[in-house]
């Protein structure tokens, strides 16, 4: 059963590199951590979001690190560890030898982080029995973050999805307006260490290439919540597009395009990236 079942999920995948390996693995922990969140009362409080959630459920063209969740309401009571062990169960029930944990917060925030992590060789066994193990230094950890955020703006909006592997499943996400907002708060307002977080662009071209429109509703209040945008203005449209023009201009996309070479097969898609590009087709695609 379980060979059966990997072998359904691993179909999408055409692996040749240890990269590709990897990515397959990684992702495979993603939807099976899913699975096991969807059969508790998880998807009842929170919604998935994030690059991750693009990629399984719309298709994007890039591999996504981390899982990512919103309570639908900020609740200060709300637990992550309550779901540690169903994640924990659920993982070694189709044969993996992983360690499920909560993050230890070094500081009191409203994100609460859980990890899923283990030795490389040993899972990369469990899904594909035929892997050159001399690939990979024996010691090499595949490792999976979870974050949820007990605290969210409010204004976004939900679906439900469903996905057949291992069986069929539920899970509830931000739609794409509102998931198009959360991206669209990093490309503006993402503080990572004097560098630009290449990912964030590349899924900013994906969501215009989409059509998908912005929910600015909820645009706004990821940005008032982080000290981005007063409450007395409206965010319209066109004073979006002016923030944008303003950070595409600071922007060293060199640099970016480095940062998500990692994650994509297509370069090409890359070869034109710079500020006057980025400001044009802001100006051409972006609606709400």
């Amino acid at each position: 059963m379980i060979d059966d079942t990997f072998s359904s999920m691993m179909e999408k995948y055409h692996c040749e590199t240890p990269e590709d390996y990897k990515n397959a693995l990684k992702e495979l922990l993603q939807e099976l951590t899913l699975f096991s969140l969807s059969k508790s009362d998880f998807f009842q409080k929170a919604a998935f979001y994030g690059g991750t959630a693009l990629r399984i459920f719309y298709g994007l063209d890039r591999f996504s690190e981390d899982l990512d969740f919103s309570l639908k309401k900020s609740s200060k009571q709300f637990s992550l560890a309550k779901y540690i062990p169903l994640v924990q169960n659920e993982l070694e029930a189709y044969g993996f030898k992983l360690e499920v944990q909560e993050k230890t917060k070094s500081k009191n925030t409203a994100v609460q982080s859980g990890f899923v992590k283990g030795n490389t060789i040993i899972q990369m066994l469990n899904v594909f029995p035929d892997f050159q193990t001399k690939w990979l230094h024996r010691d090499e950890v595949v490792k999976v973050k979870f974050e949820i955020d007990t605290d969210p703006p409010e204004g976004a909006s939900y679906e439900q999805k469903f996905s057949l592997l291992p069986v069929p499943h539920a899970v509830v996400l931000y739609d794409k307006p509102s998931l198009f907002a959360g991206k669209m708060h990093a490309v503006l307002c993402r503080k990572w260490k004097n560098r630009s977080k290449g990912r964030d662009f590349y899924d900013y071209v994906w969501y215009l290439t989409t059509g998908t429109p912005i929910n600015i509703r909820h645009l706004q209040k990821r940005m008032e919540q982080t000290g981005d945008w007063e409450s007395r203005d409206e965010l319209t449209l066109d004073k979006l597009k002016n923030l944008l023009r303003e950070r595409f201009c600071s922007i060293d996309f060199e640099a970016a395009k480095l940062d998500v070479l990692p994650f994509i097969r297509d370069t090409e898609k890359l070869a034109l990236w710079s500020s006057d590009f980025f400001c044009a087709i802001t100006e051409q695609y972006l609606h709400t």
